[in-house]
């Protein structure tokens, strides 16, 4: 209680509880927390160092791989520097502009995350059902295009939400169960009429996810006819080589998104620390794992990990393939 009344208070500032119920874990919590930031933070950072450097990587599926790789830099950043601050020193206020920035900038990358995946799911369709024009079609300067487009959706369709609620009354209780300002759990503040912020959160989470998951749906049904009119079992193979990456990310990215934005508003029987914990680990486990599962399913990029790793003389990395070369050779030594 002692360095709870050491959080500032007043009346433009709320007050961030972390997870509600194991504030008595909160140092334990962080452990995992900071662990997965890190390994977030070095994976995305090497993908982007590294196609930054070799020349041979500068193609669309490297710098969709960087786009999301900073969006996933984005979306975890925005969120556990304040959440170790409050497990680790207490720190709990936050003043309501910096609240509503954060929730801006996250909101922002986590739409732009969804844009660039559907991208990808384009990126994949023409690179097996048109593989003859794919250089031609998906040129560096489209795909920069595309990004650009993702991005500004995302700023048109995210910025009303704390402009709306920068224009609700908030209550003597400024006290939010939460590790970060989550737009419903901000709204639950408020002693203002929230119907019109509550149904546009909902309609621009449906309105973003539906129509991206249909346009992915789509590619991904036309890539099955595709594959379907081919006998090569080999063929076959290969074509879910080439989609298993982005199927998985997808996977990660959309399934917890989908399930805690829809047990946070209908899901009343589900404890409050547990809506709390998906609503983090959506935001550090796919950003973590997504530079793993490109890096080990995409040749290209895994060897040239492999060649800087051999440079600097890291543990475990034993061996890279030139693009030059044919085979294997060692690490020098």
């Amino acid at each position: 209680m002692a360095a709870f009344n050491l959080t500032p208070s007043g009346p433009s500032t709320f007050i961030l509880n972390g997870i509600p119920g194991l504030e008595a874990a909160h140092i334990w919590i962080s452990i995992p927390f900071s662990m997965l930031y890190i390994i977030s933070l070095l994976g995305n950072f090497t993908v982007l160092f590294v196609v930054s450097k070799e020349q041979t990587l500068h193609k669309p599926m490297f710098l969709l791989l960087c786009m999301l790789a900073l969006t996933d830099i984005g979306m975890s950043s925005c969120v556990v520097p304040k959440a170790l601050c409050i497990f680790w020193f207490h720190f709990k206020g936050i003043t309501v502009d910096s609240c509503l920035t954060q929730m801006f900038f996250l909101y922002l990358c986590a739409d732009t995350h969804s844009a660039i995946l559907v991208i990808m799911a384009f990126d994949r369709y023409i690179a097996i059902c048109d593989p003859l024009r794919y250089a031609t079609i998906l040129t560096n300067a489209l795909i920069a295009k595309l990004g650009l487009v993702g991005l500004i959706r995302a700023v048109l369709l995210v910025l009303p939400m704390p402009l709306l609620l920068r224009r609700l009354p908030f209550c003597a209780n400024r006290v939010i169960p939460h590790t970060y300002c989550e737009p419903i759990a901000v709204t639950k503040v408020s002693c203002g009429d929230t119907i019109v912020i509550r149904m546009y959160g909902l309609v621009i989470t449906l309105v973003i996810i539906g129509l991206d998951l249909t346009l992915i749906g789509l590619s991904y049904g036309l890539i099955i006819r595709d594959i379907l009119r081919i006998s090569s079992k080999k063929a076959h193979r290969k074509a879910l080589n080439t989609c298993t990456a982005h199927i998985c990310v997808m996977l990660m990215s959309y399934t917890p998104i989908l399930f805690s934005t829809l047990t946070h508003r209908f899901g009343q029987g589900i404890p409050a620390h547990v809506h709390i914990l998906l609503a983090n680990l959506y935001l550090l486990v796919p950003p973590m794992l997504n530079p793993i599962i490109y890096g080990v399913k995409t040749k290209e990029l895994r060897d040239k990990v492999g060649k800087y790793t051999c440079r600097m003389g890291l543990p475990g990395a034993t061996h890279f393939k030139p693009a030059s070369q044919e085979g294997e050779r060692m690490c020098p030594r």
